[in-house]
């Protein structure tokens, strides 16, 4: 069976999920929504949800949209609470699990969705922005993080710009990340300082840390990552996401562009919503 880098990541983001934890979620995130979807269906039925989406806490999740998405979370919702008292009330009390995607990380885990560039003013290029991150990176304990594509522009000894806080000596709450996933491996912040703990089939250490910007840590566990199970990719494939929207983080350009064509037009034709 092949299994493709999106389906990898999707698995093993699922996988840390524990059954009856709170998780959020962001916006434009389907990796994210995959995997949750992915551990409900599997060993966490009992999980709640904190969409942004939505701007509310539900337990029945919706599923995977490009054009229905704000409608299906917004009618799935127990509570409504708007953004900003979920960033700033609700999520400080019940400290959900969370994936973030940076566009640059460091060593420690400090990341930046800000923009590219010294001058905040005049940058190379402005990103989509933080939202909360500032925030909740502060005092949550279950900040995870994730990035499709690794590669030294993301993974850099030194941030343009601080959106989300890592093992800092800064920090007076929270901890930084404690897990991360690429598309050639699993990592994690032993004693504060990024390490590879499973690589995915056919990736080398050298490999990885060619790709990184500084130099990594390795687990003296090292091993191969767990290949997702027959069921993981079967839900995955037919159930949870058959547009392939995960797909979209892992594509730019004109390739990304073609595939937002094909999902919106298959779900115009659909009867699913």
């Amino acid at each position: 069976m092949d299994i493709t880098p999106d389906e990898f990541m999707v698995v093993c983001m699922a996988r840390q999920v524990r059954d009856g934890e709170m998780v959020a979620q962001g916006i434009a995130t389907p990796l994210v929504a995959a995997a949750y979807l992915l551990a409900r269906h599997t060993h966490a039925p009992n999980m709640y949800f904190a969409s942004a989406i939505g701007q509310g806490i539900c337990r029945t999740p919706a599923p995977l949209s490009l054009s229905q998405i704000e409608r299906l979370w917004l009618d799935r919702n127990l509570l409504n609470i708007g953004f900003a008292r979920a960033v700033c009330e609700v999520l400080p009390t019940l400290r959900p699990m969370e994936y973030f995607r940076p566009a640059q990380i460091d060593a420690y885990g400090n990341f930046n969705n800000i923009a590219f560039g010294k001058d905040y003013h005049h940058p190379r290029l402005r990103l989509p922005g933080t939202g909360g991150i500032p925030d909740v990176t502060t005092y949550l304990y279950d900040v995870m993080l994730y990035v499709p594509r690794h590669s030294r522009i993301t993974f850099v000894p030194q941030l343009d710009f601080c959106a989300g806080l890592g093992h800092n000596s800064a920090r007076k709450h929270g901890s930084g990340p404690r897990y991360l996933v690429t598309d050639l491996g699993q990592f994690d912040f032993d004693s504060g300082r990024m390490r590879i703990t499973t690589l995915h089939p056919g990736v080398t250490i050298e490999k990885v840390q060619s790709h990184t910007g500084f130099q990594l840590g390795i687990s003296p566990g090292i091993m191969e990552t767990p290949s997702p199970t027959e069921e993981e990719i079967h839900l995955l494939r037919n159930e949870i996401d058959p547009l392939n929207i995960r797909r979209l983080e892992m594509l730019s350009g004109a390739t990304r562009r073609e595939q937002l064509r094909r999902i919106i037009n298959a779900e115009k034709g659909s009867q699913a919503f």
